[in-house]
């Protein structure tokens, strides 16, 4: 049997009773995060799907 992780994302309460989200990636580092609070857990979610749904977002590169 397998014991590899998989990536995941985590949602929860802050400080200010607002929901965020944090992306960790399979070896449990956690490499992004919501830059906002959300006063429903729905919207988070739904921050949450819109980050999966960007897979063929255009890469900048700035030199």
């Amino acid at each position: 049997m397998s014991t590899a992780k998989a990536p995941k994302y985590r949602i929860y309460k802050d400080h200010r009773n607002e929901w965020r989200w944090t992306f960790h990636a399979a070896n449990g580092e956690a490499i992004a995060v919501s830059s906002e609070g959300y006063t429903a857990e729905r919207d988070c979610l739904h921050g949450i799907a819109l980050m999966k749904s960007s897979n063929d977002a255009v890469v900048l590169v700035e030199e």
